[in-house]
């Protein structure tokens, strides 16, 4: 059988709140939702983070710090963090 790689993208590049409820917005829901993806198969997780207050993709390295923490001390998914 021909090993293959699967990459989750949790949160999606453009979503916000309103387009689902599902949508992970806060550090602990993309983190939860990251390590959930690692522990169904994926071997990397792509991430962008979240501006708590509004949902909207943020850039912001201090909202990457936390989800980034709790996902190295749970998983050892690679991690790919967007650079769009």
């Amino acid at each position: 059988m021909a090993k293959v790689i699967i990459t989750c993208a949790v949160t999606g590049a453009i979503h916000t709140p309103s387009m689902s409820p599902y949508l992970p917005v806060s550090a602990d829901e993309i983190a939860t939702a990251a390590i959930g993806a690692a522990e169904a198969g994926a071997a990397i997780v792509h991430l962008h983070a979240r501006d708590p207050l509004n949902g909207r993709p943020s850039q912001d390295p201090a909202l990457f710090e936390p989800i980034l923490e709790r996902i190295g001390a749970a998983s050892d998914v690679v991690i790919n963090i967007t650079t769009g």
